[in-house]
């Protein structure tokens, strides 16, 4: 029960659509009309309104974040599905008929609620390669593929499992934009497509 507990907690507080609501209180086009449809920070950006992109970033982290957080405080043996329930609820709202964002940010907030040095090996692989290829979609794959690895590397094993079953889930949501990367024709930020 503790399980089915975590994993609805984790869905319902990754399910809140920051980018979607920001950009509505904002006056903005409704942003699954705009870019990818997505309502995620890098097709908030895609507004032109930096400041709504970065909330949307840093918002869809905390909500991330929190679940674990909340889990391990209430279901300590459960955060892990705490954390995929949320990066669930941010990729598949039910609210939104099951269509939302790719989980990049929301991943990297269950990782620091996991454990902070996993979420900081995110991070860094995250915003490195975002610096260096200005390729999103590149460091948000590249930043969740890490993830499983360092909690290998890190001596915390057990974390393993759900971050990979994360990753999976990133990557499948951006098969898209692995077949433009291959084409050579992924934008890149701050660039038109």
């Amino acid at each position: 029960m503790d399980w089915l507990l975590a994993l609805l907690l984790g869905y319902a507080l990754g399910s809140v659509p920051f980018g979607l609501l920001l950009t509505r209180a904002a006056g903005q086009a409704d942003i699954r009309q705009v870019g990818s449809g997505n309502i995620g920070a890098t097709n908030v950006l895609r507004t032109g309104n930096k400041g709504l992109a970065a909330a949307t970033l840093l918002l869809d982290g905390a909500k991330g974040f929190f679940a674990v957080f909340l889990a391990w405080r209430w279901l300590p043996d459960a955060a892990g599905l705490a954390a995929l329930g949320a990066v669930l609820g941010h990729c598949f709202p039910l609210w939104l008929g099951f269509k939302g964002g790719k989980g990049v940010a929301t991943t990297a907030g269950v990782c620091f609620g996991l454990w902070w040095p996993i979420g900081l090996a995110y991070s860094v692989v995250w915003l490195a390669l975002l610096g260096v290829t200005r390729v999103s979609s590149l460091a948000g794959m590249s930043a969740a593929l890490a993830a499983p690895i360092a909690a290998l590397a890190l001596g915390r094993g057990e974390l393993a499992p759900v971050l990979a079953a994360i990753a999976v889930i990133v990557l499948f949501l951006h098969r898209e934009n692995i077949a433009r990367l291959r084409a050579g024709t992924e934008p890149k930020v701050g660039r038109a497509k």
